[in-house]
């Protein structure tokens, strides 16, 4: 930081010029005149020599041949000034280089060699024929300007100290705002503080203008360097105002630069020095001098105080370098777009050669133009500050919105799940879009402001006023897209949403839904980049008629695709199937999972997923439509009852309708009959109506009913076995078939083991044996035993 000495040391200089050169120059306005008295005897001598008429004609001719003789020097140095060597478009840029800074030096040299003309004629007025310094004036006006500088001072202090009440209770309000308030808060309480503040600040000047007028000096009468002094206080002080609203030191409510309040007091501290000493030093002190001394000696005033005002600023920015650039490295890290991030980072590494470059250029300006310069370097300054300022607080109250997620109610959460998503992903990206186009318009406002843009005239111009209109129809257009999207979508949303509209959509509901959405956002992208690139200039008639040239190729280059695009359309339109039926197509049979204008996605039992493109589906068979049967066919023995056998098959159904099944059965059970006599059954069908796509766990549920009846009631259900038939003689009789039959394995092989069998004691069967009729427990071997 810089030290307080330095400060203090140009308030100790500015005084001193003020005493110096102000006071002085206030003692002079007698002297300054008496030159004017010595102008009479010349002009009676001028109007003697033209009453006279041979006089006249004598000077007449005098004066032609002065302007013959004027004449031919000109031509001379005209020819050798435009000679080819010394035209414009033959010099260098090193030349005109160096010719400039050679004005600046000679400008310079003069300007500071007439200051030492001038002091040395103020300092000894015999010597250099310069006015002389009247004492009793010099006193008196000191005394005069020293009281209206106090007593403007004591009444703008006192004002302020009276209000510091209510700027500590505007800071506390705005300190209390939470979240988004927290902004409005400060802007709101920045913007009553300024007011308060540029109240304070014309009550003052109108104090010290009364004081100046009744109460210092002649009453009623304003002296001429009170004036400046008053002037010269309300834009300082009003400069001074709006560097409060930015670096309040003490209010950390009402600061909109967002820092601490050390940082803010240094840098406020050192702005507000800068501007008072070359606001007081150039709209006091250099007019003063300019119109009591000499402009020469004004200029070389002027000159002395921005040279001093240049080694100050150039010291601050250069001991602050990197406590700004690491303040910048800092911001950047929170900012959310990568330019954004980039440009803080660039900024750090060069605002100081930037700041420097500035003080540099301003020192020049006041060098080569200072009648002019400055004041046109100070209204840019002041409007540079102004533009950025705003568009900084615009951008800053952007960024805070952007990065802050947008929270809907529950209840509309509940009603449009998807709605807080979009805003959240359209609502930012538009925010940044403007962030963006504010950098541009700022860019524009401030190269406006130092005339090197013509932001007026540009717009002035039917290709600016084109190209404003174009980027402003272009957002509208772009906005209104994004509106009409979010707003259909969020409709489907609504209707698919089975808590809202009119309860649970059908399956033929959602599948057209999504695909109305889906046709919905290519129709809408298409129509808007349509829209948007004839809006910009660009002629679309060729790029539609390319289109349609592109897509008859496509039509004839992918006939499948066109096929099942068609075919598709068809299926819909039909409402062949939706999603979640179970269908076959294709020769696949699942779930439809997925549908689109173009193929359709089953999940068949095994879990494996199956694409088929429409092109292939010749049929498509639904399970899935009003109702579902189930068909099954029982085989009973052919020695049990057929009646018997269907009251079992009714009792069966009574019992799935007392089960948890019964609300999925439409209808009383269908006895078709018998079928079929099978080889080794009789096949009854029955026929189950039941509600769609549960007619497979119906029928599950049925056949295990269906096998608990049968066994109860001892009614065989044939299974598949063998039958030994050893044939039969005409009388009925058959001969006798040597059969062992070994009742255990286990058993039998252990005695072949130990006694070795015998035909004697092996037990024999005859064929007409009763139990040769019907197979039991005995005839088959046993798992176990296999």
């Amino acid at each position: 930081m810089l030290k307080p000495s330095l400060r203090s040391w140009l308030g100790y200089g500015l005084w001193l010029a003020l005493v110096l050169f102000t006071l002085p120059a206030l003692a002079q306005p007698a002297a300054s005149a008496s030159p004017d008295a010595d102008a009479g005897p010349a002009y009676s001598t001028l109007a003697d020599l033209l009453e006279n008429d041979a006089s006249r004609q004598q000077l007449i001719e005098e004066l032609r041949r002065l302007a013959d003789t004027t004449g031919a020097a000109g031509q001379a140095s005209g020819a050798a000034t435009t000679s080819p060597a010394a035209a414009p478009e033959n010099v260098s840029l090193a030349r005109h280089i160096a010719e400039m800074t050679s004005d600046i030096a000679s400008d310079a040299g003069t300007q500071l060699h007439n200051l030492g003309r001038a002091l040395m004629g103020i300092v000894s007025p015999q010597d250099h024929a310069g006015p002389g310094i009247d004492l009793a004036a010099l006193s008196s006006a000191a005394i005069n300007l020293t009281l209206v500088i106090v007593a403007t001072f004591a009444v703008f202090f006192l004002l302020r100290r009276l209000m510091h009440p209510l700027f500590v209770r505007i800071s506390h309000w705005s300190q209390q705002g939470e979240g988004r308030s927290a902004l409005l808060r400060l802007v709101v309480a920045v913007a009553i503080a300024a007011l308060v503040d540029v109240v304070v600040i014309a009550l003052g000047y109108v104090g010290g203008n009364l004081i100046a007028t009744f109460a210092i000096g002649e009453s009623g009468s304003l002296s001429t360097q009170a004036s400046l002094f008053l002037n010269a206080f309300l834009v300082i002080e009003l400069v001074k105002a709006a560097l409060r609203m930015l670096l309040s030191s003490h209010y950390d409510g009402l600061r909109l630069i967002p820092t601490n309040a050390a940082t803010a007091a240094h840098w406020n501290r050192w702005l507000a020095t800068l501007t008072g000493f070359v606001g007081y030093g150039m709209l006091v002190l250099v007019p003063i001098v300019n119109f009591n001394l000499s402009p020469a000696l004004g200029k070389g005033i002027g000159l002395l105080v921005m040279i001093l005002a240049f080694i100050y600023a150039t010291t601050m920015v250069l001991r602050n370098r990197q406590a700004m650039r690491e303040a910048l490295d800092a911001k950047a890290e929170q900012a959310t777009m990568s330019p954004s991030r980039v440009g803080l980072r660039l900024l750090g590494r060069v605002w100081h050669w930037l700041a420097i470059a500035y003080c540099l250029m301003v020192l020049l300006v006041s060098i080569v133009r200072p009648e002019s310069a400055l004041p046109d370097v100070a209204i840019a300054t002041l409007q540079s500050l102004v533009i950025v300022g705003v568009g900084l607080l615009i951008s800053g109250s952007l960024t805070q919105i952007i990065g802050r997620r947008i929270t809907l109610s529950d209840e509309l959460r509940r009603r449009l799940p998807l709605l807080e998503v979009r805003l959240n992903a359209y609502i930012p990206t538009f925010l940044k879009v403007i962030r963006t186009i504010i950098l541009v318009v700022v860019a524009m406002l401030v190269l406006n402001a130092w005339g090197a843009f013509d932001l007026a005239a540009w717009y002035a111009t039917e290709a600016g006023r084109g190209i404003v209109s174009k980027v402003i129809d272009v957002i509208v257009i772009l906005a209104v897209a994004a509106a009409v999207w979010i707003a259909l979508a969020s409709l489907i949303e609504h209707r698919l949403n089975p808590e809202t509209g009119s309860g649970e959509p059908s399956a033929r509901a959602k599948t057209l839904l999504s695909l109305f959405r889906n046709a919905l956002a290519i129709a809408l992208v298409t129509m808007t980049a349509m829209i948007v690139l004839a809006e910009i200039g660009i002629n679309i008639g060729p790029l539609i008629a390319g289109a349609g040239v592109i897509g008859l190729a496509i039509g004839f280059g992918a006939q499948k695709l066109v096929q099942d695009i068609i075919t598709g359309v068809f299926i819909q339109v039909e409402n062949a199937m939706n999603t979640g039926d179970v269908v076959t197509v294709g020769g696949v049979t699942g779930t439809a999972e997925r549908l689109s204008i173009r193929s359709v996605g089953i999940r068949d039992l095994a879990g494996t997923y199956h694409i088929v493109p429409f092109s292939s589906v010749d049929t498509v068979s639904n399970y899935m439509r009003e109702f579902g049967n189930h068909v099954g066919e029982y085989g009973i023995a052919y020695r049990e009852s057929i009646d018997d056998a269907i009251a079992q098959l009714e009792l069966a159904f009574e019992d799935l309708k007392a089960s948890e099944h019964g609300n999925k059965l439409l209808a009383p059970l269908t006895v078709a009959g018998v079928t079929a006599l099978a080889d080794s059954s009789v096949n009854i069908r029955v026929v189950i109506k039941t509600t769609p796509g549960d007619q497979w766990g119906i029928g599950r549920a049925y056949n295990r009913l269906v096998k608990l009846r049968f066994d109860a009631a001892g009614i065989e259900i044939p299974f598949p076995h063998t039958t030994l038939y050893f044939g039969e003689d005409k009388d009925g009789s058959a001969p006798a078939a040597n059969i062992r039959l070994v009742e255990n394995r286990r058993q039998a092989a252990d005695t072949t083991r130990s006694e070795p069998a015998t035909d004697d004691n092996a037990p024999v069967y005859r064929v007409s044996d009763p139990s040769h009729k019907k197979p039991d427990e005995d005839d088959v071997d046993s798992p176990q035993e296999r």
